[in-house]
């Protein structure tokens, strides 16, 4: 018989709060620090040399977090087992001239970030969210998570044709938000607006990564209030669930592996930079806690060989208006539990060995999962796990949970997926 769930609508609760909390992949991963602290665990530097004592350590590099706990008895060449995921998502984000504006209206200026449906962040009460560098090197946090800015859609009396040719976004000229009103557009207005709400002496801030999210908070939603809608489920969703599983795991019993977590930046973008996935990250962290522990290079290469990561992304759940763009035989849907993401061209890592390992695990947690492949008409698309597995020769799997509106400034999933997530989690991690 399974074990009973570890996570239920509890779970839910908690992910709402966090989505809120996280407007940022900088909030993000400083949230699921503060969450790991409480289980026990302490940040490292990746300046400091690293000993092999036992217990949960974590390493934050901007964006992204590996997070990872040393059992008694571990080995050198013990084998990890990685939860992965990302902190970014799209959205829009402060150009390094930010102030703009014209005939009247006073504008930020933001770059389109990742593949976010444009048409979503119309008409919606936006906040400013991310990290500010001042002059000493240190970063600050920042989020102002009132109705700051706002790009308005343009009335249907001055585009008669869009309810039947469909709305058409420049994304330069049409993506701009207004933020108030005035003639006179001064270089700097932005950044000493932030300076101001956040206390800090005028011309401190010499560098920033700014974005805008929706002020609108996680809401359940539907008769029975099945549905979870919220901005950022995609990928904060797994994120969290990793987190809570990690932390339940440690607390455990003893565990013949490495519980390790990962949660990286800029996936929405293709991960090449020092904080996403095709970096040097995950790799370096390993590596450094094998050598930590005595281990050597074949101790290293031990250790990489028994290792199995599973790549937790959010994937398409069955459209009810649009069942025509989905496999006619693979039809995921809200709280059926997590889905197995296969595809044969390698968009996904999941192999049939793979798959063994993930079915393996819903069962000794007693939690359904569902299969998930893209019809061969519409071009996949890809996650962490290719370039996990390609990157460290590990065995990947792809996994997540199925949502509607991805990439919309607010997406809508079950309510009861986020719990089976992280109960399938717990049981992949305690192996």
């Amino acid at each position: 018989m399974s074990e009973p769930s570890r996570f239920d609508r509890g779970h839910t609760d908690d992910l709402m709060s966090f989505l809120a909390a996280s407007p940022s992949p900088y909030h993000a991963v400083a949230n699921a620090a503060e969450r790991l602290e409480k289980a026990g665990f302490r940040q490292v530097a990746e300046t400091d040399a690293w000993d092999g004592t036992t217990g949960g350590k974590y390493v934050l590099r901007g964006g992204a977090m590996v997070a990872w706990y040393v059992p008694e008895g571990a080995e050198p060449h013990t084998p990890f087992r990685i939860v992965g995921s990302h902190t970014d998502s799209p959205n829009l984000r402060v150009k390094p001239l930010p102030d703009a504006g014209a005939h009247g209206w006073r504008q930020v200026a933001v770059e389109i970030y990742g593949g976010p449906l444009l048409n979503s962040w119309l008409d919606r009460d936006l906040g400013l969210a991310g990290r500010l560098t001042l002059r000493d090197g240190s970063t600050r946090l920042v989020n102002v998570g009132r109705p700051l800015l706002r790009v308005p859609q343009l009335a249907v009396h001055l585009d008669r044709s869009v309810s039947t040719e469909g709305l058409k976004l420049d994304k330069q000229r049409h993506l701009q938000p207004i933020w108030g009103l005035g003639d006179d557009i001064r270089e700097g207005d932005l950044i000493a607006f932030l300076e101001e709400e956040n206390g800090l002496p005028a011309g401190e801030v010499t560098g920033w990564d700014l974005m805008v999210h929706s002020v609108e908070p996680p809401a359940y939603l539907g008769r029975d209030k099945e549905l979870v809608a919220g901005p950022r489920m995609d990928n904060l969703l797994s994120v969290h669930a990793e987190v809570a599983a990690l932390s339940a795991v440690c607390a455990g019993s003893a565990l013949s592996h490495i519980p390790v977590l990962a949660a990286f930046d800029h996936e929405e973008n293709g991960s090449q930079s020092d904080t996403g996935a095709d970096g040097p990250l995950l790799g370096s962290v390993l590596e450094r806690s094998v050598f930590a522990r005595g281990g050597s290079y074949e101790d290293r290469a031990r250790a990489f060989a028994g290792t199995v990561c599973l790549s937790s992304d959010t994937g398409h759940a069955i459209h009810p208006n649009y069942a025509e763009r989905h496999d006619p035989t693979h039809h995921p849907r809200v709280n059926g539990g997590p889905i197995l993401k296969v595809n044969v061209n390698n968009r996904y890592a999941t192999d049939g060995s793979g798959r063994a390992v993930f079915a393996a695990a819903c069962e000794r947690a007693g939690v359904p999962f569902q299969s998930f492949v893209s019809n061969n008409s519409m071009p996949c698309g890809t996650t962490i796990g290719p370039i996990t597995a390609a990157r460290h020769g590990i065995k990947t799997v792809d996994i997540g949970v199925a949502i509607l509106s991805m990439h919309s400034a607010r997406e809508l999933c079950g309510a009861d997926d986020p719990h089976l997530l992280a109960n399938a989690l717990v049981a992949f991690l305690e192996g």
